[in-house]
């Protein structure tokens, strides 16, 4: 039982071995809380050898009920450091809280880590104006709330750092879920995306990754380019055949397992990665 335990405990840490820093972004409880216990936690990891002043934040998915922090986490600020980027993955409070939408206070501390990634920017030596989000599942929805929804406020003001802008300069949405209204017909190209996204002035270019056969349909992915690309906005899409939910960074010997070399290369065409 006692070996158990500790490689229960070795298995815990393994999230947090490569980040160098680690940060409450709340001074003082979150919106809505009563202690700073359940204050979320922003992973900072800096590459060895950096490329570009571009930073990537992650969201884990998990049905804004767990975190997927390893797979869709940790090992995607390994890949993005490894390319010289530097990658703060976000640990925002779960589980959902009753009596408000699912996503509330994912959505608070999303926008709340966006701020304070560009409030650091000088001492990380990023660029605040090239500051990224990708987001897994549960976590491509918050991405997707992030960046299509900046200039709606999350929460009201509780300091100096919330006046700091929280809009991003790209997005990465993983197989995002929530996205589209179910029909009669299911889901398809004339399926209305929910209303939570406003798409405003300040939504920026993304690249979609999804699967064909994901329980959270492709479709979304499909209809939420369409919804750029009518806007003007730039936007890549790839869905992948035969392929499922959750395959994040886990390991692959087919076509998907190259998905994230495909949202690198698009990264260098838009001007984040060198």
């Amino acid at each position: 039982m006692k070996r158990l335990l500790l490689l229960l405990v070795i298995l815990g840490l393994t999230s947090t071995a490569w980040a160098q820093e680690q940060f409450s972004i709340w001074d003082g409880p979150a919106p809505g809380e009563k202690d700073v216990s359940a204050n979320p936690t922003l992973l900072l990891y800096q590459p060895e050898n950096k490329t570009t002043d571009s930073c990537l934040i992650v969201f884990p998915g998990g049905g804004y009920n767990h975190l997927a922090k390893d797979h869709e986490g940790d090992k995607i600020a390994k890949y993005f450091n490894s390319k010289g980027m530097t990658v703060a993955v976000l640990w925002y409070r779960i589980p959902r809280r009753p009596g408000v939408e699912k996503h509330r206070v994912a959505w608070q501390d999303a926008q709340r880590a966006v701020r304070f990634v560009r409030s650091h920017a000088d001492e990380w030596k990023i660029n605040a104006e090239k500051i990224g989000v990708l987001g897994f599942s549960a976590g491509g929805h918050l991405t997707l709330m992030v960046s299509t929804s900046s200039q709606t406020p999350a929460y009201e003001p509780v300091d100096d750092l919330d006046k700091t802008p929280c809009y991003v300069n790209f997005a990465v949405p993983v197989y995002p879920a929530y996205v589209l209204e179910r029909t009669d017909k299911g889901y398809t190209l004339e399926s209305k995306i929910v209303d939570e996204f406003a798409f405003d002035a300040k939504t920026p270019p993304m690249c979609f990754i999804h699967g064909d056969d994901d329980v959270c349909p492709s479709m979304a992915s499909a209809v939420v380019y369409a919804k750029l690309k009518s806007m003007g906005i730039p936007a890549e899409l790839h869905i992948f055949a035969k392929t499922g939910h959750g395959f994040g960074a886990k390991p692959k010997d087919n076509h998907v397992g190259d998905w994230l070399n495909r949202v690198y290369e698009w990264m260098k065409v838009m001007g984040y990665a060198n």
